[in-house]
């Protein structure tokens, strides 16, 4: 059961990924990247500003040493230089005094020169370090500059592709093919337009057609009269003078 609302819950986290990928502006996620990656820059740049930090640390302790170890040399030096005088003047006891005095100096030289030695050693781990962090700084500046020029180029083929969606919408509004919607588009108000003035045409030449026999009805009409009456006057010719004629 354990088994079965595990795999539920990763079903589910996986959809909803999938869901916000699709729906997510891809401008935001990324700005969101590139954050991502500055965040982690940064944070390298300050761990490799430590390790080098702990580098000319250890050069200023190094530098104290050296000096320290410097001063207990001269001083066992100065001692024993006193002790062959003193004993040259004749005066053992001063000589011994000397003598126990840089012996004194030549413990804490030896000390100190351990110490030295030891600073030498963690100061050479020191500089290996640095010089493997400064590379890592450098390493990921030139990838955040890669970062920030591939920004730039998909921010810009992104508004490409936005600029191509709105023109194929504005082609396909246009075409007699779009999806009907609340605006006609031309074809459509164009057959209507069409439709509308073949049928004005078609009512003129119907009526037109019917004047048209009216007026053929109205001569013929006018024909007929003016004959008859031709016919009239005819007869009246005939009748009146064909007597007298004859």
């Amino acid at each position: 059961m354990a088994n079965v609302v595990r795999k539920i819950a990763r079903y589910l986290s996986a959809s909803a990924n999938r869901k916000f990928d699709e729906r997510a502006d891809p401008r935001v996620q990324i700005d969101q990247a590139i954050e991502e990656a500055r965040r982690q820059h940064e944070a390298l740049v300050q761990q490799a500003a430590l390790v080098v930090g702990n580098q000319r640390q250890l050069e200023m302790r190094l530098a104290r040493q050296a000096e320290e170890v410097g001063g207990l040399t001269e001083s066992a030096r100065s001692s024993l230089l006193l002790a062959d005088n003193a004993r040259a003047s004749g005066d053992p006891v001063s000589a011994a005094r000397y003598e126990e005095t840089a012996q004194a100096f030549a413990s804490q030289l030896v000390s100190a020169e351990t110490s030295l030695e030891d600073l030498k050693n963690l100061h050479r781990q020191a500089a290996a370090s640095a010089a493997q962090a400064r590379t890592a700084v450098e390493d990921n500046t030139t990838r955040m500059q890669r970062h920030l020029a591939e920004r730039a180029r998909l921010l810009t083929q992104i508004e490409h592709a936005a600029m191509q969606e709105r023109m194929t919408q504005a082609m396909e509004g246009m075409s007699s093919l779009a999806p009907v919607t609340d605006t006609p588009s031309l074809a459509e108000i164009r057959d209507k337009v069409e439709h509308r003035y073949a049928v004005a045409l078609g009512r003129h030449e119907l009526a037109s057609q019917g004047m048209e026999e009216r007026m053929v009805e109205v001569r013929r009409a006018t024909m007929d009269a003016r004959a008859l009456s031709r016919l009239a006057e005819l007869r009246g010719d005939l009748g009146g003078g064909g007597g007298p004629g004859t």
